[in-house]
């Protein structure tokens, strides 16, 4: 175990001790007495005493000191009961902390790391320990920790904390790394100098693991341009885990919602974590494992691993039991072997009629499951094993009725077509038949050969899962087809459009038949899933589903793939295509070294790679031979086709490899593709998809696709699926954030050419801005920005600010640092900007209003601008309305606001005396004009005299002192005070001009960079301070 660091004096001590091993940094010893040699008289000596003394003082007798070439101190690190235990410290400092030491150039910054990283060791086993016996009082004191070191709101929720070392540059930094909802912090506080990290998970583009000459192994985290390392974690692979679930868990939340939403366990970011330590974990690896669950067993997304179990199943056909997994959820009992033998088997609960534990062990281990039987009496019929009453999944499809079979006149493809259903109806006898079947190498061989045309509909549901939600939801079709009948909208319309480009050379779909069947299948997709709707391809994929199943069953099948099979692949941003793209390019790096060599831009195969994933090799491929590649995409997945694209690509290295351009590889491919036949379909001529190349068929040598696809299982059948998902995920983060980053500079380039800004400086508006929008969405699901944002919308769109937000955004952001209050001045602003009224401001918006206030005030030709002015009110053209007059509550307002403004500023004073002259001016010309208006008097002017008002030359005169103008504006006031006065925007500017301090105040040049550099700081500052108040203010009155 490690020990807390302690000193020992070691020089003309008793030699108690045997050095087994050294180097320069760290001794192994042995305690005399124990192990080979007993140590004579010493040793038994040694011995004798520790076996006399009692448990508290005895010496363990292996230990491990570190020490430094220039010191006569040694330090107690660690110590063991057994030589296995301290050789796995030892080798585990050797692996991860004496290729770090050699980067410090002083022994006391060696013997501080050193320190410093065996009190993380011992702080993260008791963190465990505490772990298993939910004692939660270590956590709280790291949640109390984490909470002083950041400064985050208390919502934000720590899920867990982990000792490592953190690179900064050539030098680890020892420390924490605390993973929270929404963050990743790093604290560090060595030798005086302290080192903070917070990166939010949705900044993130890379997080993989990673090794060097250095670090044996380390976690490698990208955001804003920078790499972060972190190493020394005593549970490396655990920790990847939960940053890696937790980046996914925000990628989903804030940037992929179609996705978020599916899964409602962690739709609540305040209940992704507890005080508890144990618990966060529970949640996203319960959540982690059902997904794993879900995806090998391709069951329905409502089902959740409830419980698993290790056990052996008798397999009937090979007669003898196999060891592997019991896997439980509310529906279903799944079992997958683990000894090599790719044996795994479904059983539905609806299927089972009874079951029955023949020994308390294996009761006690599947109680739950008993339970449920035992609670539904109706359920209990016979053993587990295949249902009775399960009958194949009807076959009845376009191509019974466009290319019935003729059993009387077999020609040769057809006698092998039967070769095959033969086949196949044997390991059915063998290995079950329907949703019970076994899957075994046995079943893979098979479809690598081909399915049989009959046999082509049943096999997909059942590989799919499409079966089991079919089953699960009687009825559920027909009442989609009722409910979207008739109905118009924009993804109906798309479908319209594009019905007759669907396989338009099949004869099923140049009929009314095949054509209303696929509209059919469409609209009530699009009519269940509206988030989707339609995308093209889909029109395509439904075709070929339509020739092997049924209606019904079609639509079950583009379920399974639209929502399981090719998650995010079909909608606006095709993001499942484009991270399977980055996983292929990964692959080909793997596996084709010789075309990376020649090609080290392998962007050119993202490009004509993508109609392969997004249609399965439909678009490109003959039909005949398409479902062959479909088939194995049933029962593989996206393996099958990422393996196939490899094997295309093997297949023409040579001719790739010496093209001179992209446009030479287009065609070669185009080519290859062209060739490819399927010498067993016994589908005629009329029903096959002609060539697109075929005059150049005879220059092209046929490849058959068996024969491709046996090459493609072959040379990439080790590629294994765990693999393939790990990548997903790692390329997801990255494929997002591209995508994210070109947003960003298309509302960049329309926002440009609108505002007066610099690209650069719009640059970090924009970060700001959706940095401001994240904000309000970390600690809410209700958050009104959240809600709203939605990828298919127009860029500008994307993200908005509601007031609260954009009132804290605008304050750190506009030209007037020193004033306070103005929180009515955002609200006016914000209301002038928000032209639909919904209560959210877009980025052009924020920019158009930014932008006024920072270029509009600088130094202007103030008698220029009132020519213009002058001459736009002579000409009257009736496109111009006259502005509305101010009156006493807004000009009241209007006052405070000019004062709140001026607060703290260096010329405060003369700009009070300046707001002061501006409201006796408007004063005194108000009462002017009012008299002028009201019918003559002889005692009016004597009236004036008397009340102290100036005469109207009075009034415009420059020589009036400030404080007669003061006092005259208090007199004016209360003579005013009992009717209603406004004025006019020509006269409330015309008084302001007359000012020279206001004008010197407004005319002030504002650095826009010093202010994004402070709103950069101080953003988060802000939002934490306010985070309890980012619900939505009533905008009243707007």
């Amino acid at each position: 175990m490690w020990l807390k660091p302690e000193e020992i004096l070691l020089k003309n001590a008793f030699k108690l001790w045997v050095t087994e091993k050294d180097n320069e940094y760290f001794v192994l010893q042995r305690r005399r007495g124990y192990g080979e040699g007993g140590g004579g008289l010493t040793g038994l000596l040694v011995g004798t005493l520790d076996t006399v003394l009692d448990s508290t003082s005895k010496v363990a007798p292996f230990r491990i000191l570190h020490h430094t070439p220039d010191s006569q101190v040694y330090w107690s690190i660690a110590c063991g009961a057994t030589k296995e235990e301290i050789v796995e410290h030892w080798e585990w400092l050797q692996q991860n902390i004496m290729r770090t030491l050699s980067v410090f150039d002083s022994s006391d910054d060696i013997t501080s790391f050193v320190q410093g990283k065996i009190r993380g060791l011992i702080a993260e086993e008791g963190k465990v320990s505490l772990v298993l016996e939910d004692d939660p009082e270590k956590f709280r004191e790291a949640l109390l920790r984490f909470e002083k070191w950041f400064e985050l709101p208390q919502k934000e929720k720590l899920v867990t904390y982990y000792s490592c070392s953190y690179w900064k540059g050539r030098v680890p930094c020892q420390g924490w790394l605390y993973l929270s909802t929404n963050f990743l912090c790093f604290y560090s506080y060595l030798l005086g100098a302290e080192v903070k990290l917070v990166i939010s998970w949705d900044e993130i583009w890379r997080l993989e693991k990673t090794s060097n000459v250095i670090l044996t192994e380390s976690i490698h985290v990208q955001a804003h341009g920078e790499d972060h390392y972190f190493s020394m974690l005593l549970h490396l692979n655990e920790t990847f885990l939960i940053m890696e679930q937790l980046a996914d868990y925000s990628i989903k939340r804030l940037f992929d919602k179609e996705s978020f939403q599916r899964e409602p366990a962690l739709s609540d970011p305040l209940q992704i974590t507890k005080s508890f330590f144990a618990l966060p974990l529970r949640g996203l690896e319960t959540n982690a494992r059902s997904e794993q669950f879900r995806a090998f067993f391709r069951l329905p997304k409502e089902e959740n691993l409830l419980e698993v179990h290790e056990s052996f199943l008798w397999v009937p056909f090979s007669h003898y039991n196999t060891l592997g997994k019991i896997c439980l959820s509310e529906n279903y009992l799944c079992f997958a072997s683990q000894d090599g033998s790719q044996c795994h088997v479904i059983i539905p609960m609806r299927e089972v009629q009874c079951i029955k534990a023949h020994t308390p062990a294996i009761r006690g281990e599947c109680q739950s499951l008993i339970n449920h039987f035992e609670d539904n009496p109706d359920d209990v019929t016979l053993m587990v094993g295949q249902k009775g009453s399960s009958k194949a999944v009807s076959t009845e499809a376009l191509m019974t009725v466009f290319h019935p079979q003729d059993v009387e006149n077999l020609d040769p493809k057809m006698l092998k077509e039967k070769m095959k259903e033969q086949s196949w109806n044997i390991h059915f006898s063998e290995y079950g038949r329907g949703t019970s079947m076994f899957f075994t190498k046995k079943t893979r061989d098979l479809i690598v050969r081909g399915v049989p045309e009959a046999l082509r509909g049943e096999l997909w549901m059942l590989f799919s899962g499409a079966v089991n939600d079919m089953a699960t939801h009687p009825g559920y079709y027909t009442e989609l087809v009722e409910q979207s009948l008739g109905t118009s909208t924009l993804a109906t319309d798309e479908i319209e459009r594009d019905l007759h480009r669907s396989l338009p050379e099949h004869p099923a779909f140049q009929s009314d038949t095949g054509i209303s069947a696929l509209r059919r299948v469409l609209t009530a997709y699009a009519y269940r899933n509206p988030k989707i709707g339609y995308c093209q391809a889909m029109n395509i994929l439904t075709s070929v589903l339509l020739l092997y199943a049924k209606e019904e069953e079609a639509f079950w099948l583009l379920v399974a793939v639209c929502e399981r099979m090719l998650p995010d692949y079909f909608n606006r941003r095709i993001i499942g295509a484009l991270v399977d793209q980055a996983v292929f390019e990964e692959l080909i790096r793997e596996q084709l070294p010789q075309l990376v060599e020649h090609m080290t831009d392998l962007s050119f195969f993202s490009s004509v790679s993508l109609s392969w994933f997004l249609t399965l090799f439909i678009s490109v491929l003959p039909i005949e031979s398409a479902v062959n590649v479909v088939d194995c995409f049933f029962y593989d997945g996206i393996k099958a086709i990422l393996q196939l694209g490899l094997a295309v690509l093997d297949y023409n290295m040579e001719a790739l490899i010496s093209c001179h351009d992209d446009a030479e590889a287009v065609t070669i491919l185009n080519k290859f593709f062209d060739s490819v036949t399927n010498k067993d379909s016994p589908l005629p001529p009329t029903v096959q998809q002609a060539s697109v190349g075929n005059n150049d068929k005879a220059s092209h040598v046929s490849v058959d696709i068996s024969e491709l696809i046996r090459e493609a299982y072959e040379k990439y059948g080790t590629i294994r699926s765990e693999e393939v998902e790990s990548s997903r995920k790692r390329n997801k983060l990255y494929v997002i954030q591209t995508l994210e980053d070109t947003t960003k500079q298309n509302v960049i380039r329309v926002v440009s050419q609108e505002v007066k800004f610099s690209a650069s400086h719009l640059d970090e508006l924009y970060y700001l801005f959706k940095r401001q929008h994240f904000l309000s969405c970390y600690w809410t699901m209700n958050s009104p920005v959240l809600l709203h944002h939605d990828p298919s919308l127009a860029y500008l769109e994307q993200y908005q600010l509601g007031f609260q937000q954009f009132s804290m955004l605008f304050s750190l952001l506009e030209p007037w640092t020193l004033c306070t209050g103005k929180s009515n001045l955002s609200l006016w602003v914000f209301r002038l900007i928000d032209e639909n009224q919904d209560g959210l401001v877009n980025f052009r918006e924020f920019c158009y209003a930014l932008g006024e206030f920072i270029h509009s005030l600088g130094k202007v030709d103030l008698q220029a601008y009132l020519k213009q002015w002058q001459d736009e009110i002579l000409k009257k053209e009736e496109t111009i309305k006259d502005l509305p007059r101010i009156n006493q509550t807004q000009f009241i307002q209007f006052s405070k606001t000019l004062y709140n403004l001026f607060h703290g500023d260096p010329e405060e004073e003369a700009l009070y005396r300046a707001v002061a002259h501006v409201t006796s001016l408007l004063l005194r010309m108000e009462e002017v004009g009012r008299r002028l208006q009201e019918p003559s008097s002889p005692t009016k002017p004597a009236t004036a005299t008397r009340e102290g008002l100036p005469s109207e030359e009075a009034v415009t005169s420059p020589e009036s002192s400030d404080a007669s103008s003061t006092h005259s504006g208090q007199d004016a006031g209360s003579s005013l005070s009992e009717v209603e006065w406004s004025f006019s925007f020509e006269q409330v500017l015309a008084s302001l001009l007359n000012e020279p301090a206001i004008v010197s105040f407004f005319e002030r040049p504002t650095l826009i960079q010093t202010r994004l550099d402070q709103a950069k700081v101080k953003c988060m500052v802000v939002n934490v301070n306010t985070h309890e108040f980012t619900a939505e203010s009533p905008l009243c009155d707007k």
